[in-house]
């Protein structure tokens, strides 16, 4: 074995990086699958609304949505656009979409 080179112990498959910390459980796993859901759901929402007006003149802009207040913002970076929500709403969940027919960012 090279002196450079580490050597790195194998850990099997599905054992916790974690050890000492709880797992949860399927409902709570079931729960947190729920609210992502459903957040995802009121943000595609308010993107339906305001996509079509926005893509004509902002295409392949981000915008950073936040649902609770129906506020969204737009910006052709990404950065910038996430200070402008997080000014305005500091403490809340965005989700970040990009103004093209999908509503994706970036490729697969």
């Amino acid at each position: 074995m090279n002196m450079n080179q580490k050597h790195r112990q194998k850990v099997p498959f599905g054992t916790p990086i974690f050890p000492d910390k709880p797992r949860l459980s399927k409902e709570k796993l079931a729960r947190r699958k729920a609210i992502r859901e459903a957040f995802a759901q009121r943000c595609q929402k308010i993107f339906d609304q305001v996509a079509p007006q926005l893509i004509t003149e902002h295409y392949g802009w981000s915008i950073h949505i936040e649902p609770n207040s129906g506020d969204y913002f737009i910006d052709p970076d990404s950065e910038v656009g996430f200070q402008k929500a997080k000014q305005k709403h500091p403490t809340a969940r965005l989700m970040e979409m990009c103004l093209n027919e999908t509503g994706t960012c970036g490729r697969i």
